[in-house]
């Protein structure tokens, strides 16, 4: 069997994928120029590249919702970022879209994501206000660009033009993402939206009862019961979780193919440059997503129970930021180098939303208080099925 090489892969995405797809050999190159390598089309090399990094091992450690520890089956930031990869890769296949450069961009936008989930990108946000604020797309991208040290000649993983504005699309009059991006963008929302609520049953934060308040849950397990009229309760919710994702996946590749179909983007560039977004889901289905995630933000983002350790992760931050201020010289070598360039905020930024849950708890009893500060106040299930704490 004769070995397949970039250039034939090359002419297989100019045969296989849509007139509209970003294509490996029309990428616009990387800030530093690399000779193209034998077998591996670009966008597939940014992937490994990526999946290389140590960002990505990081994300194993860093909490999806603060339910992160010693629940051995829930969601970290790690497990978040291969699910949205995949299902960016089912979207992409439908829609004859890069599934490469989707995947690169869905297993990169949340390198630069701190610990604890998304309370404390806030505090830092705050924390950072007088030096340029902090983002964790911003600090993904600033990850990709600067931080990995992996190479002789360049900092950073000298992705692609496409991958890092993907990452984090800077704002450009008139042009919107690619679509490839956009995809992973409906991807990250039916990750966020079905895979939460499926880790706050498990963890007994919401009471399946309230289901009921759901349109969406409501009809999909009234659709599954037709045919499972006798399934146990929890075998029901894991199955209503799982065909409610590819209900909305569903929705998004034929909503999508149809806005594509009438516009008749001729190219990838043309696509951007379109007055709306093409990869979108349907307008009822935006009312039923919208639905859920107001369900969402007031039964589980704002339980009592995950607001007061959310409070106390913000504090572990706050309290790391003020000190590694007294005493800079603490911080990585790598960190320390940059307070001269950028400042000692953002080395100590870069250093603080490098660690993981873990290492920063390890931080903070270490310097400041006590390791069981959040360890305490981790929300715990009713049941005797889920024992979850937050270290």
């Amino acid at each position: 069997m004769p070995i397949h090489t970039r250039k034939d892969w090359e002419k297989r995405e100019s045969t296989l994928l849509s007139r509209y797809a970003s294509k490996s050999r029309e990428s616009l190159g990387r800030k530093h120029p690399e000779q193209s390598h034998d077998f591996r089309p670009e966008f597939q090399r940014d992937r490994e590249r990526i999946v290389h990094s140590t960002a990505f091992r990081s994300l194993e450690y860093k909490t999806q919702l603060p339910l992160n520890g010693s629940g051995d089956h829930v969601r970290t930031r790690l497990t978040h970022t291969i699910e949205v990869a995949s299902l960016s890769r089912s979207l992409c296949r439908s829609l004859g879209l890069n599934e490469d450069l989707a995947e690169a961009i869905a297993l990169a936008r949340d390198l630069g994501h701190p610990p604890f989930g998304h309370t404390v990108e806030h505090t830092l946000d705050q924390l950072m206000q007088d030096s340029g604020g902090f983002g964790r797309r911003r600090q993904s991208l600033r990850v990709v660009e600067q931080l990995e040290v992996k190479y002789p000649e360049f900092n950073g993983l000298n992705l692609t033009h496409e991958v890092r504005q993907g990452i984090d699309p800077l704002p450009r009059p008139g042009l919107h993402p690619s679509l490839e991006a956009q995809v992973v963008d409906l991807a990250d929302e039916i990750a966020h939206a079905c895979h939460d609520l499926e880790d706050a049953l498990e963890s007994g934060l919401i009471d399946p009862s309230a289901l009921l308040a759901i349109e969406l849950w409501k009809e999909t397990e009234s659709s599954i019961r037709k045919n499972y009229a006798r399934l146990d309760p929890e075998r029901t919710r894991r199955y209503v979780a799982r065909c409610l994702a590819d209900l909305l996946v569903e929705d998004a590749t034929r909503s999508s193919d149809a806005h594509l179909s009438e516009s008749k983007p001729a190219s990838a560039a043309d696509a951007q440059s379109h007055s709306l977004r093409l990869i979108a889901f349907t307008l009822p289905m935006r009312v039923k997503i919208q639905n859920l995630r107001n369900f969402l933000n007031e039964n589980l983002y704002h339980h009592p129970g995950v607001r007061e350790v959310n409070q106390r992760s913000c504090q572990v931050l706050q309290g790391l930021f003020e000190f590694y201020h007294l005493h800079p010289h603490l911080i990585a070598d790598r960190a320390a180098l940059r307070i001269k360039k950028e400042g000692v905020s953002r080395a100590i930024c870069d250093f603080l939303s490098g660690l993981t849950d873990r290492t920063a708890l390890q931080h903070y009893a270490r310097h400041v208080g006590t390791d069981g500060l959040l360890r305490e106040l981790a929300p715990q299930a009713p049941s005797s099925q889920a024992h979850l704490s937050l270290v």
